[in-house]
């Protein structure tokens, strides 16, 4: 028998989805915290009566946890993880798990006291194509990747165009000064990066980007202070491999896409096939068991598998569930640690800097070594704003004196108070 693990869950609105999958996993959802009435009546609704619900992190906190997942707002992860790590409370984070570089300093050195673990809960290298390119690249047939691609593409409907779409809007936004309103294209770069860094073991030690300027339609229903339709990121890795990436894209035809270009051949998934993988060798290098170009669609397999199939985001977060459980049970780390996503993040925030500035490269730091901390420690530039009032010290797009028109605010408004 497993052990029951009691987890709290902080942030109901991203964090419903893993209700099912911790609960399948063996473990006992006993606290939820969240600031709106509503979310805590919903989480009521689908655990029981026997639920404890808190609006106050300080007192969900001290519930007697033996984790906690934390979906709070994007940007604002950092200071809860610390407060569970301080605990010695496991922490699971969505992305990301620090929105400035300060941030990611301090979580280090947290992680590094603690007797817990930090686990980011990045959950597209766990789709089923992602597992099969890496399943594939450990396997060793492609020799070493010199070259990678990640494409995280979600176009959305700039337009509320209907019932869905307003409820939606509200569901996710409260004001126009919410996150997603001035959230730079480099910044929620996990789903993009995150698969091809687990896949080849490379880590990024330098970055470039450069601004995709394309504007939404002046009449639209979208507040957005961000003017790009991607940014399009480069890295020099430590392997001496390169990465080329975006971070969040919504070029039109939504798909994620993720290619490793290595020494004796090619795999990647095909855009708009369903998921299929195509596997391509040097014609002198061809495995025995193989052709020289594959092109298939893999399946699940293992007990889980009809789990996985019914989990959100191709059955990532059921393996994120599984995966973070696991370590806890095992007393490992996780292959997404602290250093794994301070690094991502540092890809992000650094790489807006070299986007804004046409760009110019940064070294990526390597938050294991204390001098590169140093260097990090007091930078706390941020393009947000926050709940407790602080508003952005860095800007969140290429063209500084580029705002929303006065139709997408009132649109944005109209819709959103219903």
């Amino acid at each position: 028998m497993l052990k029951k693990i009691r987890i709290g869950i902080f942030g109901y609105c991203r964090g419903a989805s893993y209700v099912d999958s911790f609960l399948q996993n063996n473990a006992d959802i006993v606290a939820v915290c969240d600031k709106r009435k509503d979310r805590l009546a919903s989480a009521k609704k689908k655990l029981g009566d026997g639920l404890a619900c808190y609006e106050n992190f300080d007192d969900f906190i001290e519930h007697g946890l033996d984790a906690v997942f934390i979906a709070n707002y994007f940007h604002e992860h950092t200071e809860y993880i610390i407060k569970c790590l301080e605990r010695n409370i496991h922490a699971l984070s969505e992305c990301v798990s620090n929105a400035t570089m300060a941030e990611g300093v301090k979580l280090v050195e947290a992680a590094e006291k603690s007797k817990a673990f930090f686990m980011l809960a990045e959950n597209y290298p766990y789709m089923l194509f992602n597992q099969e390119m890496k399943k594939v690249y450990d396997g060793g047939t492609l020799g070493k990747c010199l070259f990678a691609e990640g494409e995280y593409n979600h176009a959305g409907n700039p337009y509320g165009s209907n019932s869905d779409a307003w409820n939606n809007m509200r569901y996710l936004y409260d004001s126009d000064k919410h996150w997603r309103c001035y959230l730079p294209r480099t910044y929620y770069v996990t789903h993009s990066l995150a698969p091809i860094m687990y896949a080849t073991g490379a880590k990024p030690v330098r970055v470039t980007a450069m601004p995709v300027w394309s504007p939404l339609p002046a009449d639209c229903d979208r507040a957005s202070r961000v003017g790009e339709k991607a940014a399009i990121i480069t890295t020099l890795n430590d392997d001496d491999s390169v990465f080329k990436f975006v971070g969040h894209a919504s070029f039109g035809a939504s798909d994620n896409s993720y290619r490793l270009c290595c020494e004796k051949g090619q795999i990647e998934n095909v855009r708009g096939s369903g998921g299929k993988i195509m596997l391509r060798y040097n014609e002198w290098n061809i495995p025995k068991d193989k052709e020289g170009v594959n092109y298939y669609k893999p399946e699940w397999e293992g007990e889980d598998a009809e789990l996985i199939k019914k989990a959100g985001h191709g059955g990532g977060d059921f393996c994120v569930a599984k995966e973070f459980l696991n370590c806890i049970r095992e007393n490992r780390q996780p292959d997404f640690d602290i250093f794994f996503a301070t690094r991502m993040s540092s890809v992000a925030i650094l790489g807006h800097r070299s986007l804004m500035e046409f760009g110019t490269p940064y070294d990526i730091p390597d938050f294991s070594k204390k001098e590169d901390r140093d260097k990090y420690r007091n930078d706390t530039l941020s393009p947000f704003y926050y709940s407790d009032g602080r508003e952005p010290t860095y800007p969140c797009t290429s063209k500084k004196d580029y705002a929303p028109t006065q139709q997408q605010i009132d649109n944005f408004n109209k819709i959103i108070k219903g």
